[in-house]
């Protein structure tokens, strides 16, 4: 039971990490632990599938750095490896002109994270592309795709496992015990011991972060984003992914129309508190969770700066004909009849004592221990990229 690294999560942080860090290292011995029973069960697995190109991200943040690499990563091991994924391009479509001035500034911010032949399209030329779609202006980005993310999951643990790594399921941390000389991990009814240790937990990084730093001042809000499908005869409404202009005083993208791998399309998602942080339906609740969530500080000052706006949301997960209303900005053609229920994710929110939502990857080091305590879009796009720092830092 004893290890020179132990990785908490086997998402695809944790997984690229663990396998990046074997490849640096093949004579070392680690182990990832995970408490389901398989690789990728929430926020790898519950996400849209897109390839993300980095357009949207701040120049020089970790997001866009690790964004614009990961992008080549992620696309050359799928090319590798036999990995479905489709670089189809998307569209961000202004819808009046207030937003102009925005996606000026989206373009802008692509041109500088280093993107090429991006497009500035009039309503014709847009419409040549998506001909169901409305709007006076958009940004055609060649460089967005789509990719299966529970398959590059699942490679990389056949991966890692050829190299001698050792990934242990139904395993939830219940502890950790830093003794200065040794790491001590308490997952199930077992004691692993290892030299060094990085959590990659997502939606429980705040819980597995505290067991080593007690005055950690971040803590996760899981948002649910809830999608609908459009039915197969009306799917030639959509032909690759259509974007709007993000609305800038609120921290999602907004709905969108997104061709999936699989061949279907979503529409979505809102963006809806959720009462337990793997609370895939309306209705699911934990009182504990819900409980931190409403208790901690940051979390009232978000209420009331964005309070209006999630209201609805809310209203739009309660309420199909808002949603469709919602999508109609975008797709005048869709009605309510064209949507059937689709799948839902949560996403790991990290929220300071402020209200401060943080919007780029916080990876903090004490000693021997890693802890990834946010990682947002484009983490699944970044994996690799991400892993390969990380593993750079466990290094040294």
């Amino acid at each position: 039971m004893n290890y020179d690294i132990i990785i908490v999560g086997a998402g695809l942080v944790g997984l690229a990490t663990a396998y990046q860090a074997k490849l640096k290292n093949p004579g070392s011995r680690i182990l990832v632990l995970e408490k389901e029973q398989d690789v990728a069960l929430h926020q790898s697995g519950h996400n849209s599938g897109v390839i993300h190109s980095g357009i949207y991200y701040k120049p020089g943040s970790l997001k866009a750095k690790n964004c614009i690499e990961g992008y080549n990563t992620v696309i050359n091991f799928a090319e590798k490896y036999g990995i479905k994924y489709d670089l189809c391009g998307k569209i961000i479509v202004a819808s009046s002109q207030e937003e102009l001035p925005l996606l000026d500034n989206i373009y802008k911010r692509g041109v500088e994270n280093g993107l090429q032949n991006l497009q500035y399209l009039s309503r014709d030329e847009f419409r040549e592309i998506e001909p169901h779609c409305e709007g006076i202006k958009a940004i055609k980005v060649p460089q967005t795709g789509i990719i299966d993310y529970p398959g590059i999951a699942a490679k990389i643990k056949e991966l890692f496992e050829e190299l001698g790594g050792e990934v242990k399921f139904n395993h939830e941390v219940k502890g950790i015990i830093d003794s200065g000389s040794e790491i001590i991990v308490k997952a199930g009814v077992s004691e692993f011991k290892a030299k060094k240790l990085v959590s990659c937990a997502g939606l429980y990084s705040d819980k597995i972060t505290k067991m080593t730093n007690k005055e950690n001042d971040v803590v996760i809000i899981p948002f649910r984003g809830e999608y609908y499908k459009i039915k197969d005869e009306k799917k030639y409404l959509v032909k690759h992914l259509i974007y709007p202009v993000p609305d800038p005083s609120f921290p999602f993208l907004g709905v969108h129309f997104t061709r999936m791998i699989d061949g279907n399309i979503e529409a979505g998602p809102n963006a809806v508190l959720a009462f337990k942080k793997e609370g895939y339906n309306f209705f699911d609740f934990n009182f504990e969770e819900t409980m931190q969530t409403l208790m901690w500080p940051g979390f009232r000052k978000i209420v009331a700066k964005y309070g209006k706006t999630g209201m609805g949301e809310m209203h739009r997960s309660l309420s199909k004909s808002a949603f469709t209303k919602a999508l109609q900005k975008l797709m005048p053609e869709i009605q309510e009849s064209d949507l059937i229920p689709g799948g839902s994710g949560v996403r790991a929110q990290a929220c300071d004592r402020n209200g401060g939502l943080i919007d780029d990857f916080d990876i903090v080091k004490n000693g021997n221990i890693i802890h990834v305590r946010n990682a947002p879009s484009p983490a699944a796009t970044s994996c690799l990229a991400i892993g390969n720092k990380i593993s750079g830092l466990i290094e040294n």
